[in-house]
């Protein structure tokens, strides 16, 4: 957008009061358009019915309003709705809408592409074209709820960033989305129900800390020693795992927010009880609540397998009886790529 013009959701409340009284309008017009742009998810400065047609043209002259659009939709055997989304400049992203019987969790992009190239996911094949803004992950949260309302009739439950991209890289934009996702004029959705997931930057990591946030953390772990993470998630060479674990202890420590480890299962390189005994070891360096073992899922560029069930099973037992929490996450919207890994913008 080299328009010149300010995207209106970048202003704050006083700012758009500032701005009305500079036009002589009213100053609850400030409070009518900001209920627009957060609470009734408008996209357009049309859609803004109560508001006069003058205005609205007014608006329209001083500035943008970038909403992004569902692009695609498909729809999963199972259940799970996945979205590409295009953004105001004609960039791609994915989302996905999870529904179980308990819960319906949205699964948000953060961005477009991703720079840290973890061999296997889907998203880190592709190159990172930008961060998004924080309306912009918005807007994703607000679409998803959208179809979990015409789908199921229930609104979002659950939040987790898990898709495109490394959210701690995007660091101010992740949390400025959750400030207005959990505000009462945004979505108003409890911290508590949110968790953000990192590749592990360890500084980003205790920036958490300092910054008292109030949601959950997920560290993808995957290997729990630092030569076979760092053959899969090249982001170990700078964060090793001595330096991680300093800050997930450092993290609750400043906020006692849940931590949960996501570990896939890849078959013959870290599903032995060998590879068991090391995570468990980093287990109980770490007040963690979960780990999450989660199903591989093949993707073209990859070289990995799923292991046998057997041996996936024999695994959770061995956990169990170390006194891990654990559970074994199975895969939702393979058929449709919109599993853990998978998310890459195909059609």
């Amino acid at each position: 957008m080299k328009s010149g013009k300010t995207n209106i959701r970048h202003l704050s409340l006083p700012e758009l009061q500032e701005y009305f009284g500079s036009i002589e309008e009213k100053p609850f017009r400030a409070k009518q358009v900001y209920e627009w742009l957060w609470l009734k998810h408008a996209g357009s400065f049309d859609a803004m019915t109560n508001i006069s047609k003058d205005l609205r043209n007014k608006l329209e002259q001083h500035f943008t309003l970038p909403a992004i659009t569902v692009d695609t939709t498909q729809h999963s055997n199972d259940g799970t709705i996945k979205s590409r989304f295009r953004l105001h400049d004609g960039h791609l992203v994915e989302g996905v809408l999870i529904p179980t019987d308990t819960r319906q969790t949205a699964c948000v992009s953060s961005q477009v592409g991703c720079s840290l190239s973890c061999k296997f996911c889907a998203t880190g094949y592709m190159d990172r074209k930008r961060n998004l803004d924080y309306d912009e992950i918005y807007d994703e949260v607000a679409l998803l709820n959208q179809q979990a309302m015409e789908a199921y009739g229930k609104k979002l439950s659950n939040i987790v960033y898990m898709g495109m991209g490394e959210p701690l890289l995007n660091y101010k934009n992740v949390l400025q989305s959750i400030e207005r996702i959990t505000a009462p004029d945004g979505l108003g959705m409890s911290p508590r129900r949110i968790t953000v997931s990192t590749a592990g930057v360890a500084k980003m990591i205790r920036q958490l800390g300092d910054d008292k946030v109030k949601f959950n953390l997920a560290l993808s772990l995957h290997a729990a020693n630092d030569e076979k993470r760092s053959q899969i998630m090249p982001i170990n060479d700078t964060n090793n795992l001595k330096a991680l674990i300093e800050a997930l202890n450092y993290f609750y420590k400043a906020t006692q927010n849940q931590i949960s480890f996501e570990y896939i299962l890849f078959k013959d390189f870290n599903d032995s009880f060998k590879d068991a005994d090391e995570l468990i070891r980093i287990y109980r360096q770490v007040p963690a609540d979960l780990v999450n073992v989660i199903e591989y899922n093949p993707i073209s560029n990859a070289r990995f397998m799923k292991p046998d069930e057997d041996v996936a099973e024999a695994f959770m037992e061995y956990l169990t009886k170390h006194r891990v929490n654990a559970r074994l996450r199975r895969s939702r919207g393979k058929d449709i790529d919109a599993a853990c890994g998978q998310l890459a913008n195909k059609g």
